[in-house]
């Protein structure tokens, strides 16, 4: 998730989102980074990837940015910075969470109260993902495409998802993992997480602890 510094927006005219579209398919190309899902909303973004490489992610941000920031410069005339510092991610297991946070960034715009239902807007992945429209920035993901054998049936199959409403808790835990850092996956998951990072990767227990008669 990547926001307009001061939550300002970054979309100023319905040209502005395919030219975001563009630089971002072509950074992710360069920098092997894979878009399993996305949404644009007129101050933020949110994406769904898979990095080639440890830096797959930040260099692909970092020519976007810079990219995005020009074609702005160069038609609006403005300056100074656009995004609110660095990018807010989370790692998840996407056996368990890929197609959630799918849907979470699918949703956006009907949680924002802009469209009644996820295929009236426009400028994120669910055409793609739901209804079989083309767009070359998505490389659809193995659980993804294991849906279906056919692209009518994986289709089929993602609107589904949608019928039952996620809950709210499904919601905040996946909004403040990616605010916070936390991962998302079971325990064995998150262990081999923190291994890797050297770090811990859970929020720690709320209230204090008990103490224990002598």
């Amino acid at each position: 998730m990547q926001r307009g510094i001061d939550q300002q927006d970054v979309f100023f005219h319905e040209d502005d989102y395919p030219c975001y579209l563009e630089c971002l398919e072509a950074a992710a190309s360069a920098n092997r980074l894979k878009i399993h899902a996305y949404v644009l909303m007129a101050d933020h973004v949110q994406l769904l990837a898979s990095p080639g490489t440890d830096q797959g992610i930040p260099r692909t941000l970092q020519a976007l940015g810079r990219n995005y920031a020009q074609y702005l410069n160069d038609n609006y005339w403005r300056g100074g910075a656009l995004w609110e510092g660095r990018y807010r991610a989370t790692i998840l297991d996407s056996k368990d969470y890929l197609l959630s946070c799918s849907r979470y960034i699918e949703q956006n715009p009907l949680r924002s109260g802009l469209v009644k239902h996820p295929k009236e807007y426009f400028w994120s992945s669910y055409g793609h993902n739901a209804m079989g429209y083309e767009d070359s920035l998505i490389s659809e993901h193995k659980i993804y495409r294991a849906l279906g054998t056919s692209e009518r049936e994986r289709n089929k199959a993602y609107r589904s998802l949608f019928r039952k409403k996620m809950s709210l808790d499904e919601e905040t835990m996946i909004y403040e993992s990616t605010l916070k850092g936390w991962a998302l996956g079971d325990s064995r998951f998150i262990a081999r997480i923190e291994k890797m990072g050297g770090r811990r990767a859970t929020p720690l227990p709320r209230g204090r602890p008990r103490l224990s008669n002598s």
